[in-house]
């Protein structure tokens, strides 16, 4: 009988539907994101009181917002485990103990002892746990983002990859929602005494949702057939991040320098805006939950929207309007922070994130169609990674530095925009992605055909 290669298993893997596909991407990513931004409303709030309480306000609030940065400098560290053995193994396996390590990590904290009660133990338990967040969401982005990419079609592409990406606003709304609602709830003492660890708890039922989805769907086509391909090779494959730094180098650093406006943006206006409205305003941190809280509701919908007019109108113009409308929306917004308005807040915040969505949208089919299949997780996730360690792990670090130097905004202002100028330079650096067939052995380097 004569084997007829059509039909082999690498060439017609399992396929997952699209649909089911986008939504266990968009749920792990959403409680990934949960978990780690509930850190950083935590730092601001909570933390600098609970565990460095030897400090005065603003230095405490520093120090806070320190262990918060830190978790950024472990995610590239996870990119790369993450992105090797996920180059190596696959998307799926990777995705599940990322998830893994992440509720893992958030639950300890809210079971973590506070200052009071261990000393110095408790600041230097909670950086190593912020630590392992970092290391775990480090890996989550590439895997979750692939996923959809290599499962989905060239021409919608923007639009299904953006459905990950929404994980972020919907993570920063639960968790800010959780919050607010316990501030609101609660008497401050109750809060501080207990009611800000029931939200570091709901992390393991969530994290039990997210692992029975996401490992009832397949591994890519796209990975199972450069995977077979690569079986048949006779000489031995380089590690990925190898391969990614010897001959796609300039693909990572057009991935990181587009972060940097988005990254840099997104956590002054999702972080910093409660250190700004609580310390410098004097205003109840009520005003400034409600803002993100409805900024990154219109911006969870707004994400998927500029994904699709990046598949109709390109990757690069897309995430450009965004950045440039960042550039000059962020003095907008602090002038209107400044008026004490809790209308004009959420006013600030909403376009702000509508904007941040512009770049964000595009962004995950933009890195996926940078890179080769076989590098793909490792490119992708070292190019995202990096740049959040000079971008929104040093946020609202800067930002708060700033506001304290210059007791004005405006140098905050000047920081973000440019950022987000920088983001525009490294965009006419790169070809248009928009169209690249994923399965293609060749980064992007050339222009793709729409």
């Amino acid at each position: 009988m004569t084997h007829n290669p059509a039909t082999t298993p690498a060439q017609n893997p399992p396929r997952t539907p699209i649909a089911r596909v986008v939504t266990a991407s968009l749920i792990g990513t959403t409680i990934e994101w949960y978990d780690f931004f509930l850190y950083g409303s935590a730092a601001a709030l909570v933390f600098n009181t609970l565990f460095f309480p030897a400090a005065d306000p603003v230095t405490g609030t520093l120090l806070a917002l320190a262990t918060f940065a830190i978790g950024f400098v472990a995610r590239p560290v996870g990119g790369l485990v993450f992105g090797h053995y996920g180059d190596r193994l696959g998307r799926k396996k990777l995705l599940v103990l990322s998830l893994l390590l992440m509720g893992g990590s958030t639950v300890a904290m809210g079971l973590l002892p506070t200052y009071a009660t261990i000393g110095v133990a408790a600041p230097l338990l909670l950086t190593l746990l912020r630590l392992v967040q970092g290391f775990a969401l480090g890996g989550e982005w590439g895997g979750a983002v692939l996923i959809v990419s290599e499962h989905g079609d060239a021409h919608r592409r923007g639009f299904w990859a953006a459905w990950p990406q929404a994980g972020a606003p919907g993570g920063n709304l639960l968790a800010t929602a959780v919050l607010a609602l316990l501030a609101a709830v609660q008497p401050e003492a109750d809060f501080l005494a207990w009611g800000w660890r029931i939200p570091f708890l709901l992390s393991g039922a969530l994290v039990l949702i997210g692992l029975w989805i996401r490992i009832n769907i397949a591994e890519t086509p796209a990975f199972q057939a450069a995977a077979e391909a690569a079986r048949h090779r006779p000489e031995p494959e380089r590690a990925p991040i190898v391969e990614v730094l010897r001959t796609q180098w300039r693909q990572v650093l057009i991935a990181m320098g587009a972060r940097l406006g988005e990254n840099i943006s997104y956590y002054v206006i999702t972080s910093f805006i409660l250190v700004y409205l609580t310390q410098s305003l004097e205003l109840p941190k009520q005003v400034a939950l409600n803002a993100v809280l409805i900024g990154s509701l219109v911006q969870f919908f707004a994400l998927p929207l500029f994904g699709a007019l990046s598949d109709r109108f390109g990757r690069r113009r897309v995430y450009a309007l965004g950045a440039l409308g960042m550039a000059g929306w962020v003095f907008a917004f602090f002038a209107l922070l400044d008026t004490r308005s809790p209308l004009a807040i959420v006013v600030a915040t909403t376009v702000a994130l509508v904007l941040h969505a512009a770049m964000y949208g595009p962004q995950a089919a933009f890195f996926s169609e940078l890179f080769s299949t076989r590098v793909r997780y490792s490119g992708a996730s070292v190019g995202y990674q990096l740049a959040s360690i000079l971008a929104g792990g040093l946020a609202p670090l800067i930002a708060t530095a700033l506001l304290g130097a210059f007791d004005s905004s405006v140098p905050v202002s000047l920081y973000v925009a440019g950022g987000a100028l920088l983001t525009v330079v490294a965009l006419t650096a790169s070809a248009e992605t928009r169209g690249r067939a994923l399965s293609s052995p060749r980064p992007a380097d050339e222009p793709a055909v729409s």
